[in-house]
């Protein structure tokens, strides 16, 4: 596969969460949410893994410390996705000329490798300038809007503010998902005036810019609704934190793992039950951990983040059926 990079976009503030701590080190399921970002940069091929940090950028960079294959890249002033993208320019200094750099948010960590890969795998197939996915809501509040021509072909993404009302009622959105061709992106970047009364710079025009000159982009990946979803509250966070824990679980049982009441269960990230294990309701088990074969656990039992729990044992009040707890 051509050397492929990844800028992910991570020096926003958690304005409408309410908190000092910075957006992306806001937790799903027992790890920052910009863990599972990185996680699927890396299961796509990720040669070069770029950070984008501003805001609690010291924070951020601490609590990734031992992740070596990171290069921290600092915007001073966050002046919109486009800035933060040119921002890495140096970082990406020899890339391959067939190479692909994908761009995406460090708030999305509902992202998986499989659609990376697609869009990745769509771009070199095509050969265009830029390649974006998109999806489809019910509701599209928010986002912007993928506007086609009569060909089907992307024409424009028009963010919500700027949409007409016809635009409006477009389903097909942009979740920020893109791969570009690395020597025509910094050109058209540089091309992009700044947008709106704060004066910041949208990868979005750079797109555009890309097709006013000539270039082909397509927006051709589809991505499920579920994993466009970004986190900007706590509701959104709640949201987040629901679908991942269905994942996991479901994940678990489908190796073997008997979980009696998923809805009445927590088990977070990177948590490895072996099989014929039972967890029983009201039972929180920590990331990292591990329980071994043929274990009963719960109810009302908590495993801490990275403990290690035998072959066979029982944890919890399990009395009632006869089993002597540990």
């Amino acid at each position: 596969m051509s050397e492929l990079a990844a800028i992910v976009l991570a020096a926003g503030k958690s304005i409408r969460m309410k908190s000092d701590l910075p957006k992306v080190l806001h937790e799903t399921c027992g790890r920052p949410m910009l863990s599972y970002v990185l996680n699927a940069c890396r299961l796509t091929g990720v040669d070069r893994l770029i950070v984008v940090v501003g805001y609690g950028k010291d924070k951020v960079i601490d609590r990734f410390a031992a992740e070596a294959d990171v290069t921290w890249v600092d915007q001073t002033q966050q002046k919109g996705t486009g800035h933060a993208v040119l921002c890495c320019r140096n970082e990406l200094e020899g890339l391959a000329e067939d190479g692909s750099v994908l761009v995406i948010a460090g708030d999305m960590p509902l992202i998986r490798r499989e659609t990376l890969a697609n869009l990745v795998q769509s771009r070199s197939r095509s050969g265009h300038a830029v390649t974006i996915a998109t999806t489809v809501l019910d509701d599209p509040t928010g986002y912007g809007r993928i506007v086609r021509d009569e060909q089907g072909n992307l024409a424009a993404i028009v963010e919500e503010v700027d949409c007409t009302a016809e635009q409006r009622e477009i389903r097909e959105v942009n979740p920020s998902y893109y791969c570009f061709d690395p020597s025509r992106l910094f050109g058209a970047l540089d091309d992009v005036q700044p947008s709106g009364s704060k004066g910041e710079y949208y990868v979005t025009d750079a797109i555009r810019i890309l097709r006013a000159n000539g270039c082909s982009v397509s927006a051709d990946v589809s991505v499920p609704s579920e994993d466009a979803m970004g986190i900007n509250s706590r509701l959104d966070l709640a949201a987040i934190n629901r679908v991942m824990q269905d994942r996991i679980q479901l994940a678990l049982m489908d190796e073997g793992v008997t979980i009696v009441d998923p809805d009445n269960t927590w088990i977070e990230a990177e948590a490895s039950i072996g099989r014929e294990s039972i967890i029983n309701p009201f039972t929180v088990i920590g990331a990292g951990s591990t329980i071994g074969e043929g274990c009963r656990i719960g109810p009302f039992a908590r495993v801490a983040p990275g403990e290690t729990i035998e072959d066979g044992a029982v944890v919890g009040p399990a009395a009632f059926d006869g089993v002597p707890t540990s």
